[in-house]
């Protein structure tokens, strides 16, 4: 197996910082979501989740609308 290199020359900074925001904000959203469900408190966790699903639905109507 060899090691391979991505080139990221092509990446502009809107779309790093874009990207970088959003994975702030869905990340965190999805790992809380889990921790409830150990928690045992399953309306909080569906709640964590729906709103993640929700950011991410965002997240793709943004880059749609502007890096597209």
């Amino acid at each position: 197996m060899s090691v391979t290199y991505v080139d990221t020359s092509n990446i502009s900074a809107e779309v790093f910082v874009t990207v970088l925001l959003f994975l702030i904000v869905i990340a965190p959203l999805f790992s809380l979501a889990i921790l409830r469900f150990f928690q045992g408190k399953k309306k909080a966790g569906l709640l964590l989740i729906v709103a993640g699903v929700a950011a991410y639905l965002v997240f793709q109507v943004v880059m749609k609308l502007f890096f597209d």
